[in-house]
């Protein structure tokens, strides 16, 4: 295994350059390349962790598996995604994430490819799983490249910026997937994203970089004069990380990023299938629907960043309260107004997409940065992210139960009670809004 460790190893320090001007130019260089290659190799990757949402409906309508072993499957993916966050955001700390991120890439590139070669039940579940796992390379080496290349006081708009990537993947899946699928069957709502992400790992290798310091730069940490990341700077990456776990503010803020995640991935699992039988939606005009999320989500993920850093000093929790209210609000709407209200269904996407990835930016990641030390930043990401997971696993065991069990047949026809369902996705969100406003007065420890 030490040959395989090694690969993935942070490269050694090199001399300081010597002339300023050099090192002013390569920093503005590879900061461009590695918000591009970030941004880029997350969005796209998305379409490989979501197949599985725009196949629902195909394949129960085919008879290849119900919605209880939809979400069984379903489930296996946050699960093994969630432990592989934790793990891969432990060793992301120490990696030099230009090799790191791209393996993860590839892996789940070809685990998409080999999709729909069999439909045994137990053959999905571990096929899903293991992808679920390669997904876990991703946000830690996003967080760690952003650590280690942009200061504490621009990391809020960096972070948003970064952040959009969750909502082009949305969108690439629900309009570009669906589109595949009904061309292709259910088949290609695997293989289209399977080819993308190949290359896309290529891309991803040749844009990223390892630390500053591995290319003769100084920590951003000196290059940006940048005294509140620095408060920590004594401490060993270990330590730091295992320092993560004696704070009670993380704990909360991951309780509260897991119930976020329950709707969040309610609604990207189920939501197709919601809107085609509850509101009467073809494939397309539902995959139109939820692309609205990820419309309004760059919007919302870039507005958090820049509002927190600007407006409030980079706190988050005024922000966190705004959005979490909106969201709230937003699903009461989407959930509760009848069918043959396409105007009104389309606002209430707009501001859901728009306050819930205000939410991701900030509960999902950002928030525990700025409070972990910067040394830990992947361990810090993996650990909310084990618990942001878990709960989207725990939901799509839920939601699957839950829709199977108000599923009746009339007549030989297939009829859905999404009631009890939407009210538990409804009922996750209004915890997470009281976990977050709990921490108001948490404060920028590093």
């Amino acid at each position: 295994m030490l040959p395989f460790l090694r690969f993935f190893a942070s490269g050694s320090d090199r001399p300081l350059l010597p002339n300023q001007s050099q090192i002013d130019q390569r920093y503005r260089r590879h900061r461009k390349l590695i918000m591009t290659g970030i941004t880029l190799g997350y969005a796209l990757g998305y379409t490989c962790r979501l197949g599985l949402s725009v196949v629902k409906k195909p394949l129960i309508d085919a008879g290849v598996f119900n919605a209880e072993q939809l979400g069984v499957i379903g489930s296996a993916l946050f699960y093994a995604y969630a432990f592989g966050k934790l793990v891969n955001g432990f060793l992301a700390d120490h990696a030099n994430v230009k090799r790191f991120y791209a393996v993860g890439l590839l892996g789940s590139a070809l685990i998409n490819l080999t999709m729909g070669w069999s439909t045994g039940f137990w053959v999905w579940v571990v096929l899903w799983g293991v992808n679920g796992w390669f997904q876990g390379f991703g946000a830690p080496s996003g967080i760690v490249a952003l650590s280690h290349w942009f200061g504490h006081r621009e990391r809020g708009r960096f972070y948003g910026l970064w952040s959009t990537s969750h909502s082009l993947g949305e969108g690439l899946t629900f309009l570009g997937s669906a589109a595949l699928v009904s061309w292709l069957g259910w088949r290609g709502g695997f293989q289209g994203p399977g080819m993308i992400c190949v290359a896309t790992a290529a891309v991803v290798y040749l844009l990223l970089q390892d630390r500053p310091q591995t290319l003769g730069l100084p920590a951003i940490t000196t290059w940006k004069d940048d005294p509140v990341a620095t408060r920590r700077a004594g401490q060993s990456t270990w330590d730091a990380q295992l320092s993560v776990l004696k704070l009670p503010s993380i704990w909360i803020l991951a309780l509260a990023s897991a119930t976020m995640y329950m709707t969040r991935y309610g609604m990207n699992s189920w939501g197709m299938l919601y809107l085609q039988e509850s509101k009467g939606y073809s494939a397309l005009q539902a995959g139109a629907f939820l692309a609205l999320n990820p419309v309004a989500g760059v919007l919302g993920c870039i507005a958090y960043g820049y509002l927190s850093d600007l407006f409030f000093d980079a706190r988050r929790p005024p922000m966190n309260l705004i959005c979490g209210v909106m969201e709230v609000a937003a699903l009461l709407v989407m959930f509760l107004s009848p069918p043959g209200h396409p105007v009104v269904l389309t606002v209430a996407f707009l501001a859901y997409g728009f306050s819930i990835n205000g939410l991701i930016t900030s509960l999902g990641g950002l928030f525990a940065v700025d409070i972990a030390p910067k040394q830990a930043a992947g361990a810090v990401m993996g650990f909310v992210g084990v618990f942001s997971y878990v709960g989207a696993a725990i939901q799509e065991r839920i939601s699957g139960l839950l829709i199977e069990h108000g599923t009746t047949f009339v007549n030989g026809i297939r009829h859905y009670d999404f009631h009890r369902v939407t009210y538990y996705w409804i009922g996750c969100s209004i915890v997470s809004l009281v976990l977050a406003a709990s921490l108001w007065r948490t404060t920028i420890r590093n």
